[in-house]
């Protein structure tokens, strides 16, 4: 996602949006474990974007 998408985002939406990359992280260590990853970069994707939604949850307190 990107920062403007981010900003857009409510509290609700933006808890609602980690709980899914966090999902998707865990469900990505499974298939690293099994060799069925095709991109390794997209954990630092993921890892980002749920670092930026914490950010601007806690930016709009």
């Amino acid at each position: 996602m990107k920062k403007k998408e981010i900003k857009k985002l409510t509290k609700d939406q933006s808890s609602r949006e980690i709980q899914k990359l966090k999902k998707d992280l865990f469900n990505m260590r499974f298939k690293k474990i099994n060799g069925q990853i095709q991109s390794p970069a997209e954990f630092t994707k993921i890892k980002k974007n749920i670092a930026r939604l914490y950010n601007s949850i806690s930016e709009k307190k």
